[in-house]
Order: C-alpha cells, then structure tokens, then sequence
C-alpha cells in the first residue's frame, strides 16, 4: 500500500510528536508541518516560561526530524488566511490540525474587562518575544494580582517576581523585562478558589520560588496539620508551602502571597483596575487593591482564530480518536481541551497517529501529490527549514551575555534574515 501524503497544521510539540508517530507507520510518507510563524515548535519556542530551558531543550529531538527523517516544514502560510483548509484537503491525502488553543479563558466577572487586566497567555508570548504580542505593552505597575491555582500561574508569578540577573541563561525578550524592571513591582498577591492542598502547582514550581534572591513569601489560608481532605500529592504540595512560610524572609524585598480559598467576585475601577473583590469559601469578604491583574485560569479557542474545531465536524467525525471529518484530524490541545503536559502530547499524538493508520488500513487514500500541487506562489512565500535555520543561528549568535538567544522578535526581521543567502548557519 502506498504511503499517503500527510499535511499538518502547527509546528508545536502535538505536531512534532505526531509527525515522529506518522513517520513509524509510514517510512516513505511526505509530511509537511504547515505553520504561520517563520518559526516552528509553537508552544515550545513561546509558550514555556523563557527561564525553563530544561523544557525547552525538546526542540533538539523535534529538530531530528527535519534534519534526518524528512519531514518538511513550511512556515510563513497561515491555513485560513494564505491558503484554505480545502486547498490543504485537495493537495494531501490526510491533514491534521495541530493548531492548540491559545485564547486565554476570560475570568467571567464584572470588570474583567477594564485595562490592567490581562491574560497569562499574552503575558508569557510577550517575555518570549512572540511577533504578535509586540504592540502589547502591559503596565503592571507596583502592585499585581494572579488569579489561578495551576503552574501557569506560577510561572508568571516568577517571572514578575525575578531580577534581571535572575534571568541569566534564558531567552527573555529584553523589550518587556526592561519596562517590567522599570516598574518597580513590589507585591504579587497569587489567589485561587481551591484550599492549599487541592492547588494544581507542581511542588517543583513551588519549590523555584524558594531559591529567588530580594522576596518575602507569605502563605495565607494554610489547613491545620494534619490536613484530613489531602491526598499523597496534596500533602507534598502542602510540605512545600509550610516550607517556604518557614524560611529566613528577608527585611525587604518583593513580596509574594498565597491566598487560597478566595473566589474573585468583580474587579472594579473607572476604565483601569483598581481593585479585587474577593470572596473566602467561609463567607469572608476581601478588597484587594491592585495596579493590575493576570488571569492564569485556562485557555480556549482564540475568538479571531481562523480554524474552528467544531465547524469542521462531519458524519464520520470520532474525537476520541482525532478524525473530524474523512481525511481530517486533530491532535493535542484542540483534541482534548487544555490540559496535559508537553511530555503528554507524545501519548496524544500516539492515539491520534494509531487511529489514522486503522483508517488507511480501511479505506486507503494515497495519490494526492501534497506540496507539489500548492501553487508556486505559495510555496515560494514560505519558509522552509534551511531557511528557519538561518534565523536561528542568528539569534543564537546574537545573545548577550548570560542569554542563549535573542529572538527576532518582529515577522519581518524574521523573513529579512530567512531569505538572506548571508546568513548561513555555522
């Protein structure tokens, strides 16, 4: 049986563990990673707090497989903009959406609305230097609100909560952690609806925070011990914040609360933050005044976004397994809702990768000429993986000192530099 030609859409970790899934079944298949950035590996490159190297080092195997198992990449097209879904499904035999959810959830309270307000999405795009968050210029001011119990949070919180030496080895965008140093911030309050034990931090996460130089921690709302409610993982994520209470504190310095068991009720202000009205599970009543506020509640489907799962489900559509339609599949977050760990997606995209070969297996599909049949136009607008290539190396040759990058941060730059016969990589 003749391999199919495979197109999928996202260059993220879902779409670079199913390309390596695909690529098992079908030794000979054409795979193409359709991505809108000039950049590939999405959430990877974006998404991850810029000082989490460690996560960010699975680009080095993604990087295998343009490298040395022949899956291609075309950056540069937006599906649903540059080309159509259907032009996709006319070129490939089967084609995957691997597109994520990158809408950050709306807190849903009076208020939520008002300047000042922002979501953890936006704010994690901006320090990673993504070219669509560049016009956002969030003002934090002295004193900031997070509202979430999950490691999203968290990560902003340290990210707001560093100094700039505390950022050695990272790819943070200096635009943003320059105006962020410049606004002094000299309290986070980090609020949830969840008691301490039932929190979804990872103890790692909260372990980060112990190790930051300049903050005084304060957890408020803690159970008695023992706590009767909490399970082996609420007990070791209770450890770590009896832990870090209990540490030496310093007489100044930024400081970072916990408050857990408090739900926000509105957020009020005339046109800008000014405060949150917080309400405890035990009927307790709470005005915190902010200078702004960052909601790490979840991601949706963006509402400006392009490709809609929901739109695209036909007759044959299964979810369980990631067909939408015949020849159509997702993958990853926009499969399965946002939750899950990079690492995660790998089973993901394993289920996804199984349910596409049982389909081949039932009735093939294979002749379609993939990259062949777009028109020249469109190929030549795209940016292929020698090309990405180029952009890295000069951002990685670019990086300050103590930095292992400086991302181009503007598409523009990316595309000077791309088509640049100049820049080569080493």
């Amino acid at each position: 049986m003749n391999a199919p030609s495979v197109a999928i859409v996202g260059s993220g970790p879902s779409a670079c563990y199913l390309a390596q899934a695909l690529r098992k079944h079908w030794a000979d298949a054409q795979i193409v990673l359709v991505e809108r950035l000039p950049a590939p590996f999405g959430l990877v490159r974006y998404g991850v707090a810029p000082d989490h190297q460690g996560t960010k080092a699975v680009c080095r195997q993604f990087e295998r497989l343009f490298e040395r198992e022949g899956v291609a990449f075309l950056g540069n097209l937006e599906v649903g903009r540059d080309l159509s879904l259907e032009q996709l499904r006319e070129a490939f035999d089967l084609v995957v959406l691997a597109t994520g959810l990158y809408g950050d959830r709306r807190l849903g309270i009076p208020g939520d609305g008002l300047a000042g307000v922002y979501g953890s999405g936006r704010v994690t795009r901006l320090f990673n230097g993504h070219p669509d968050e560049q016009g956002f210029a969030p003002a934090f001011g002295r004193r900031v609100a997070i509202v979430g119990n999950g490691n999203v949070a968290i990560d902003v919180l340290r990210l707001l909560a560093k100094s700039a030496e505390d950022f050695a080895g990272s790819d943070i965008a200096d635009a943003p952690l320059q105006a962020l140093l410049a606004e002094g911030v000299e309290r986070i309050d980090i609020v949830g609806r969840s008691p301490a034990d039932q929190a979804r931090f990872d103890p790692v996460m909260l372990r980060e925070l112990g190790k930051l130089a300049g903050v005084r921690i304060r957890i408020e709302d803690l159970p008695p011990e023992p706590c009767p409610s909490a399970d082996a993982a609420g007990q070791a994520r209770l450890d770590v914040l009896r832990a870090l209470a209990a540490q030496a504190q310093p007489a100044t310095g930024r400081e970072l609360v916990f408050r857990f068991g408090w739900t926000p009720r509105a957020i009020d202000g005339s046109g800008r933050i000014e405060a949150l009205q917080l309400r405890h599970a035990d009927g307790r009543e709470l005005r915190l005044e902010v200078d702004s506020l960052v909601s790490a509640i979840g991601f949706e489907e963006a509402a400006d976004g392009l490709l809609h799962r929901d739109a695209l489900l036909g007759a044959s559509a299964d979810l369980e397994r990631g067909r939408l339609d015949e020849s159509l599949y997702c993958v990853g977050w926009l499969r399965r809702g946002p939750r899950g760990t990079i690492p995660e997606n790998r089973q993901d995209a394993r289920l996804v990768a199984e349910a596409m070969f049982a389909d081949q297996q039932a009735a093939p599909r294979a002749g379609r000429p993939g990259l062949a049949a777009l028109p020249a136009g469109l190929r030549e607008r795209g940016v292929g993986y020698a090309q990405w290539q180029r952009i890295d190396h000069a951002e990685t040759r670019a990086a300050a000192d103590g930095r292992v990058r400086r991302k181009i941060t503007d598409r523009a730059g990316m595309l000077a530099i791309a088509r640049s016969p100049q820049e080569n990589p080493a």
